[in-house]
């Protein structure tokens, strides 16, 4: 195979391991996708990759149930940096006032590929948040939700952010969705990053 196809393939795998280390709570692989310097974003947690490895590992432990399923992946490559969106989910399972909840955010990843010493790995993950809902377990149950804090949250993670809240998760606002400025800003940044700016854009 060329070496595109190749360097596609490789950025794919880093891709699946990511989700499937993380969910499984195989924390010493799952710290191998990232490169030494990576960013994470989500709505519970920003800052350095190490530091989400080290959140999510304890998240495991007290029975945090986060999962995430992946869908088909378009990945943007210049010489030994890339830019990879891949479709996905996130269901997070908690309780909302005593009412076993499914929540279901449907986006994308938008991550941040370098090659650095011959191994492609993560510089930065944003996901972008473009729907959701919230669903009980149980369908006959019935959940009223408080419609002042569901109104807090943007459109793209409006369900997610009120279950993480009630979880006792600090929910940050403003992140990318489907559109907006968010969004644009990101793209930019990723346009910057295969340009070559040494720089992967305000996390």
């Amino acid at each position: 195979m060329d070496t595109l196809t190749l360097d596609k393939l490789a950025i794919r795998e880093v891709i699946d391991n990511w989700v499937i280390w993380s969910d499984s709570g195989d924390f010493d692989s799952f710290a191998s996708v990232w490169h030494d310097d990576a960013w994470m974003s989500a709505t519970w947690f920003q800052g350095p990759a190490h530091e989400f490895v080290a959140a999510r590992r304890a998240g495991f432990g007290r029975g945090v149930n986060i999962i995430h399923f992946l869908g088909g992946t378009s990945c943007d490559i210049i010489g030994s940096r890339a830019i990879a969106q891949t479709k996905m989910t996130i269901s997070q399972r908690a309780e909302i006032d005593g009412i076993a909840v499914d929540a279901v955010c449907t986006g994308r990843f938008y991550d941040f590929f370098e090659k650095r010493e011959r191994r492609w790995a993560i510089v930065r993950r944003q996901p972008i948040y473009e729907k959701d809902r919230i669903d009980p377990v149980d369908p006959a149950a019935r959940l009223p939700l408080d419609a002042e804090l569901l109104s807090r949250f943007p459109e793209g993670y409006r369900h997610l952010g009120y279950l993480q809240t009630k979880a006792g998760f600090d929910v940050k606002l403003g992140l990318p969705e489907l559109r907006g400025r968010a969004v644009n800003k990101l793209y930019r940044q990723g346009d910057d990053w295969l340009a070559g700016s040494p720089w992967i854009g305000q996390p």
